[in-house]
């Protein structure tokens, strides 16, 4: 019984954590949320672990941003060639 009870109240914690990301616009899903979570209870150092995360969304945008210019150069060059 008291493990079920462990589960509700990390389900929960992990809910307030998800409503705080939200409030603070971190665009973290649930998912990733519960995966950093578990990385810092294993003892990893939770700044290292902010700066990777920053450094992957960073690098996300990047490649979103450097695809949509392709596309649009792919586009009007299509267009001039028509």
């Amino acid at each position: 019984m008291n493990n079920q009870l462990d589960i509700e109240e990390s389900k929960e914690s992990l809910e307030i954590l998800y409503e705080m990301s939200q409030i603070l616009n971190c665009g973290l899903s649930r998912e990733t949320l519960s995966i950093l979570v578990a990385m810092i209870e294993k003892g990893v150092n939770p700044e290292a672990l902010i700066n990777v995360v920053k450094e992957m969304k960073n690098e996300n945008y990047n490649m979103s941003y450097n695809n949509n210019n392709s596309n649009n150069n792919s586009n009007i060059s299509n267009m001039n060639n028509n």
